[in-house]
Formats: C-alpha cells, structure tokens, sequence
C-alpha cells in the first residue's frame, strides 16, 4: 500500500496502546457489524457471505431475498441470533475463502481483524486463519518464546505441549482449562527433564536432586506451580475445577520458566 493511501495514523507511526482484555466469551453487536463490513470492504461478494454463513449454521438462503440490500439484512439477521462463537467461527470461513485469491485480500482483513481486537480489548487474535486465544503482552511474548526456542533448539515436544495448552485454551464456547494447565505443566516437565538430563523424573524429583536448577527460593516456587499443575491438571477433585484466568497464568509461567531453563542450559 502506498503511502498516499494510508490512514493519518498509519502514515506517520502512530500506534494506539492495546486496550486491558475485557472480551472473550461472547461476540458484542458492533464486533458482528464490524465483521460483515470488513468482508465487504476487501470486495466478499454479499451472496458469498450468505452461502458461507447458511453452510456454517446449516440454514438455507432465502429464496425471497435476491437484491443486494435483502441478502446483507439476511446476513446480518443470521449472525445476530448466532450464539457468540459463530462469529469468530464466521471470520474463520471467511478466511479460508479469501485465501485462495491469493491477491493480498487475506492479510487485509486479517489485519483489520486483529487491529480491532486488540483496541477493543478482545482476547482473541487471528493467526494462520484460525481465531486462537489472546492474552496480554506479557503472556504471549513468554509462551511464543518459548514454543519458538524450545522448536529451535530440537524440543519438539516441548513446543508441541505448549502449542496445544494454547489450543486447549482457545476452544470454544469454553476453553478446555484442565487440559491447558496439563499441558503448560507438561512442557515445562519436558524441558527440566532434556536440561537436566532426568529423562523418567518427575519435575518434583527433578528440583529436588538437582537443586542447580532453579536458584532458591525460586525452586520452592516452581516446585508449588508443579503441585498446582498436579492438582489441577491431572488428579481433579469434585467441585474444584480451575477458572480459566488460572489456566492463562499457569501456561504463561510455564513458557516462562521454560525458557529459563533453556536458556541456562542451551
């Protein structure tokens, strides 16, 4: 795009700050205009959209409906009652149809997807097509260098265990939380094991016949983000079931200390 065609912001570097994350489990009326609009404007023919959204919630067109302006209000009417996933499933479809083109109108909309996810604060972010979970700066610098690193230095597994905390995470209607914090724990287990050199230890045993690992009272600190993960990930108790705020932390401290330890030993 050229310069000229730019938005004044975007001409001259200016970048507004990501909003806190408000929004994760539901899809606001102005998100579900937003989308619509957005597969209009990189030119998603309305009787496209119709066809994909009526095969996404298994309706069929209406034969009345045949101007442009009655098919966009049918679109429109079916996304609105739509329960909340299926507009990020919505956008989904639409990626994969503009895929194929292969003239720059995927990354535009992508784009503007995740330009107003992250200034509305919604805790999602499109990448490779698909909707996956967003957390705050923090977090998905840590589990992204993490899964990187861990790739990088032939630990496959490792990053493999935190791809899919991540997709545990990001499903919907509700987030597979116990699976997320199962597989946080897991990647971290994996890669105290490669460092160290324990291939059958538990990451218990792990901190405590080689204290070297972690600087006290750090270890004390990883060991009770075990135990958690232990608890909540592998030996469940009726009525004690994690709220996703604490799986997000526990997978974020995983791609963390993870690459703590690969780091000290590369």
């Amino acid at each position: 795009m050229n310069d000229q065609n730019k938005s004044f912001s975007k001409r001259n570097g200016l970048v507004e700050a990501d909003a806190p994350i408000t929004i994760r489990h539901e899809a606001p009326d102005w998100l579900r205009d937003f989308v619509i609009a957005e597969t209009g404007a990189v030119d998603l023919s309305i009787n496209e959209q119709r066809k994909i959204i009526c095969r996404m919630l298994y309706e069929s067109p209406d034969p009345n409906n045949w101007s442009a302006g009655n098919v966009e209000s049918e679109v429109r009417s079916l996304l609105e009652q739509a329960e909340w996933f299926y507009t990020y499933e919505y956008i989904e479809n639409i990626c994969a149809n503009l895929e194929q083109y292969g003239d720059g109108r995927y990354d535009r909309f992508s784009e503007r997807i995740n330009e107003a996810f992250r200034r509305k604060g919604i805790g999602w972010k499109l990448t490779g097509g698909q909707v996956e979970v967003r957390g705050d700066e923090s977090f998905e610098a840590s589990v992204k260098n993490a899964s990187e690193f861990a790739e990088s230095t032939g630990r496959v597994t490792a990053s493999q265990e935190l791809h899919q905390a991540l997709a545990n995470l990001s499903k919907r209607p509700e987030a597979d939380v116990t699976g997320a914090i199962q597989h946080a724990g897991a990647a971290l287990e994996c890669v105290a094991r490669d460092v160290t050199g324990n291939s059958r230890a538990t990451l218990g045993e792990i901190i405590k016949k080689s204290p070297n690992s972690f600087p006290p009272p750090l270890d004390e600190v990883v060991g009770k983000i075990w135990g958690y993960c232990s608890e909540n990930g592998r030996h469940l108790r009726e009525g004690s079931s994690p709220h996703f705020d604490e799986a997000e932390l526990i997978v974020g401290l995983s791609g963390t200390i993870s690459t703590y330890l690969m780091r000290k030993s590369p």
